[in-house]
């Protein structure tokens, strides 16, 4: 590949003296381009410098020493305007010459330009643009099939502008990952989160990177198989390219799209058994994200307090020198140093007079020291054994009430017992214990399944009680009194069954 050679006067009216004048002038060129407008006036170049923030007076003789120094860089051209018909000879001075850019102006400011975009972008790693890729190489496999020629254009297009897309924010990506790599900042905290996000944003995009890379490599593979040179044929067709100059614009726009093409191959599909950059993407974003809580790790220790003895000792120091009592004097160095009394030098031999008083603790028999004065710093002591408490009244007590439980739980069922079918409302007023046995059961049989003739039954816990619901179709409204309150709702035909009326009826019929 031949180096870029850049002209020596290209780029210089952004750093030459009145360089903010140079480059409004050729934003004023590059705004009229934008309406199609290809050539400008003193008076008109004047009124699109005011319009793009130009709040400076400005001479004519300055504007054009402005332009005529633009037009020695070969940025700006003039030509005589010769389509309008002037009244006077002022007129025709001021109106007679229109400026415009020339091809190396424009390619100027759009290079100043895309410096600054450059500037100011982040760059992104973006799962939908490799998604777009992979639906426009298999867009474009269908229009190779069976498409026109402007079909197959307009795709191609449309698929080098997304991999123009993921190498540029790719490139600003990595840039500032290795710049994020290296930083240092003094507020941890937000150096923390700012990682922390980034190891977050990378295993994202890594999830199913590799499966993307290879739906990519397979339609890559497949446009291979048609044709590359046919495909570029075909779209130079559909371009509809103008010969507007005395070159042929075609090769070079051949040129280019080969150019691109390979770049397609380098990123998913290379020929010649290199690594893809897909992968080398991919284990640059592994590698980072080592780097990165390896870093996050480092960070965490840092914010816990070195802690040394010789730190340790200087601040104890500190303390004695600060604290005033003597006996919290004494309490400290106990605390830091665990230096007091033994506690279990008061123990003594289970027959002292066997062991000398003069004896040393080396010859001294040892003396048996309890598990619990290990432990607790206490040691065991026996005395009388505790009375055993009389809980025979207790006990009768928990008797009586529990038989007048059962009484009176008793007593409900047997309140309850409808002795056949019976309508809700015909309860009329219910002590609030027995209305709440009532509801209960009513719950159980309305939480079944309807029978086949529509009845609903249900039965308490221990199966003495049980309850036959079945609904009525006339819309009437039962009411229940209690002593808290009024309970209404729909009417139902009820029976409700106790276990002591089963037994009486079997009895009998016996």
């Amino acid at each position: 590949m031949d180096p870029i050679r850049v002209p020596p006067e290209m780029f210089r009216f952004a750093t030459a003296d009145r360089s903010d004048l140079y480059v409004s002038v050729l934003h004023a060129f590059g705004e009229a381009n934008e309406r199609l407008e290809t050539a400008l006036g003193i008076d008109d170049l004047r009124s699109r410098m005011r319009s793009i923030g130009w709040l400076e007076s400005l001479e004519d003789d300055d504007l054009i020493a402005a332009l005529d120094q633009l037009r020695s860089w070969y940025l700006v051209d003039v030509i005589q305007n010769h389509s309008e018909n002037y009244r006077t000879a002022s007129e025709y001075e001021r109106r007679n010459l229109q400026y415009s850019l020339t091809r190396q102006g424009e390619a100027a400011f759009a290079g100043v330009l895309h410096a600054m975009s450059v500037l100011v972008s982040a760059g992104a790693l973006q799962t939908a643009v490799l998604d777009a890729i992979a639906d426009r190489l298999g867009d474009l496999l269908g229009e190779l099939e069976s498409g026109t020629d402007r079909r197959v254009f307009s795709v191609l297009s449309e698929l080098e502008s997304h991999l123009e897309a993921l190498r540029g924010n790719t490139k600003s990506f990595n840039g500032e990952l290795q710049r994020l790599l290296r930083a240092d900042t003094a507020d941890l905290a937000v150096f923390y989160e700012v990682k922390a996000a980034t190891v977050a944003y990378l295993q994202e995009f890594l999830t199913n990177l590799e499966q993307r890379g290879h739906t990519i490599a397979a339609r890559v593979r497949s446009v291979e198989g048609y044709g590359v040179a046919l495909l570029h044929q075909r779209a130079l067709l559909g371009a509809e390219l103008p010969q507007l100059s005395g070159t042929d614009p075609r090769p070079a726009w051949l040129d280019q799209r080969r150019a691109r093409w390979e770049g397609v191959r380098a990123w998913f599909f290379p020929l010649d058994g290199s690594a893809p950059r897909v992968d080398q993407l991919a284990l640059v974003g592994r590698r980072a994200i080592i780097t990165l809580l390896q870093v996050l790790d480092r960070v965490t220790e840092s914010k816990r307090r070195s802690s040394s003895a010789v730190a340790d000792f200087r601040e104890l120091a500190r303390w004695f020198s600060v604290i005033p009592d003597q006996d919290d004097l004494h309490r400290l160095w106990s605390t830091a140093f665990g230096l007091s009394a033994a506690r279990h030098a008061h123990l003594a031999h289970p027959d002292p007079e066997l062991v000398s008083s003069t004896a040393s603790w080396q010859e001294s028999p040892p003396v048996e020291v309890s598990a619990l004065l290990r432990s607790s710093g206490r040691t065991e002591r026996f005395t009388r054994t505790g009375r055993v408490r009389d809980v025979t009244a207790i006990k009768a007590e928990r008797a009586r009430r529990a038989t007048q439980e059962r009484a009176e739980l008793q007593a409900a069922w047997d309140m309850l017992d409808t002795g056949g079918a019976v309508r809700l409302s015909g309860f009329g007023a219910l002590d609030h214990g027995v209305f709440e046995r009532l509801l209960d059961l009513l719950g159980r049989a309305l939480s079944s399944a309807p029978d086949t003739s529509g009845a609903r039954r249900g039965s308490t816990t221990d199966g003495r009680v049980e309850i036959i619901l079945r609904p009525l179709h006339d819309g009437t409204l039962a009411e229940l009194k209690t002593p808290r309150g009024v309970f209404r709702g729909p009417d139902y035909l009820l029976e409700i069954v106790t276990a002591a009326r089963q037994s009486r009826t079997a009895s009998g019929d016996q």
